[in-house]
């Protein structure tokens, strides 16, 4: 079973908070529910407190599907990550959540509107081990505290941005890891999101679909521009706007089941959310029920 959830980073985005930061949390949930959304990820908006927040997704017909968290494995170990990330993992075991997203930031440098992205980390060959190592350390104890699944999420101006890096991230982890794939981090990456689908299957525990403009991208390429720069200019749509074959993604992943994520960060006076929002979700229900899902509710 397939079930298809929307990031509110289309209607307000969290790394430029004033980016979207007059809509209203209501409006955002309201139009998600309109387009056929069941479920939200967490954004800046939303309360970090179950009681609080659970009253507000039902009100609007939604599931509490996960939430992003920043590790910093690099800096510090599996026991101090695990004490620093209680309140988040708290919330979302409260909430009914199976996955908790996370991604290495210690060092990422795709928050900064004037660093081009030339400049991201790369992890010396003799770091993988040790990062690895706690990292699955990390998922091993989160499963146990709280009986979530960690999903990594590859991005943009981080440590792992490339398909090569997805490769190495997984042979550095044990089993205990699983993989978030995102269609648009592993395309601008210069990565093939369907061989990554292929290759990683029986690892990846959640998706995010965001689909490229490839004008964008490749002139962002160009000129060296920023994540943020680029995100701003509009690089990432939703799924059926882009160069992404969402088909071919979806061949790959038969028996997956779980949620798929609409996360197609866009300025909302550029790309009207509401529209997008019911652009994306048809055409990747029509994708998933293509590839013989069955999309729940």
């Amino acid at each position: 079973m397939i079930r298809i959830g929307a990031n509110p980073i289309g209607w307000s985005n969290d790394d430029m908070i004033e980016i979207g930061g007059e809509t209203p949390l209501e409006v955002c949930l309201s139009e998600a529910r309109e387009a056929g959304f069941t479920g939200m990820e967490l954004g800046n908006k939303f309360p970090r407190e179950a009681e609080a927040l659970r009253p507000i997704l039902e009100s609007h017909g939604q599931s509490l599907v996960s939430g992003w968290y920043s590790t910093e494995l690099l800096l510090r170990d599996e026991n101090a990550e695990l004490e620093a990330a209680q309140a988040h993992a708290s919330l979302l075991r409260d909430m009914g959540c199976t996955v908790m997203i996370v991604c290495e930031t210690s060092n990422a440098i795709h928050g900064q509107m004037e660093t081009p992205l030339s400049a991201r980390p790369v992890l010396p060959h003799e770091v993988w081990a040790r990062f690895g190592m706690r990292l699955t350390a990390f998922a091993q104890k989160l499963k146990q505290a709280f009986g979530l699944t960690l999903v990594y999420h590859h991005h943009m101006g981080t440590i792992v941005q490339t398909e090569a890096e997805i490769d190495r991230l997984m042979a550095a982890t044990g089993d205990a890891v699983h993989l978030l794939l995102d269609t648009g981090h592993v395309t601008w990456g210069g990565g093939d999101p369907a061989r990554v689908a292929r290759n990683y299957r029986g690892r990846i525990a959640h998706v995010h679909t965001k689909d490229v403009r490839a004008d964008v991208m490749m002139k962002s390429n160009a000129e060296d521009w920023s994540f943020l720069r680029s995100v701003l200019a509009g690089v990432y749509t939703v799924p059926g706007d882009g160069l992404v074959d969402f088909s071919r993604v979806f061949a790959e992943l038969g028996g997956y089941a779980g949620w798929v994520v609409v996360e197609a960060e866009q300025d909302p006076e550029k790309a009207h959310p509401l529209t997008y929002a019911k652009m994306g979700y048809g055409h990747l229900r029509g994708v998933l029920e293509g590839a013989g899902f069955e999309v729940g509710v």
